[in-house]
């Protein structure tokens, strides 16, 4: 459990990190250009690690339901999407916005059993903790109200 707790925070790391790399390529070129960048560099790079760690075993393909085999074509509307979030609202926005609809699509997905996935219930206990996080979002993103500040005069 530990191992994946930091493999998860290492990921939230380099997902925010990844943000601003992108942010930096989209403001030199398109969104689409900045995608195929991504992809591209992400297919090199796990194409080269496969084989290095993984030998021949690499290219030996499971049976999964075909569908599955597209899931690439998701990752440009990831990026796109991202890019352009960031560009648009900046970066903490976006990024809060893409935390509070994972957590709530996951959940959504996890007490359906969408795509394959077992069902888990969906619970008073589950729908208060996202609840709690997405207002958590909103408030870390929330403007503070200024103080006023008020005058006293003595008579």
């Amino acid at each position: 459990m530990i191992m994946g707790i930091v493999l998860a925070l290492a990921a939230g790391s380099l997902i925010s990190v990844q943000t601003m790399f992108n942010n930096k390529v989209s403001e030199a070129v398109s969104s689409q250009t900045t995608t195929a960048l991504v992809l591209g560099m992400g297919f090199l790079a796990s194409l080269c690690m496969g084989v290095l760690f993984e030998g021949t075993e690499y290219f030996t393909l499971g049976s999964i339901q075909p569908w599955f085999w597209f899931s690439g074509l998701l990752g440009i509307g990831v990026v796109t999407c991202v890019v352009r979030g960031v560009k648009l609202l900046g970066p903490s926005n976006a990024i809060a916005i893409v935390m509070a609809s994972q957590l709530i699509c996951a959940l959504w997905w996890d007490s359906l059993g969408w795509f394959g996935l077992e069902t888990v219930p969906f619970t008073f206990q589950k729908a208060i903790g996202a609840i709690v996080l997405v207002s958590g979002l909103i408030l870390f993103k929330a403007k503070p109200r200024k103080e006023q500040k008020v005058e006293s005069s003595i008579l």
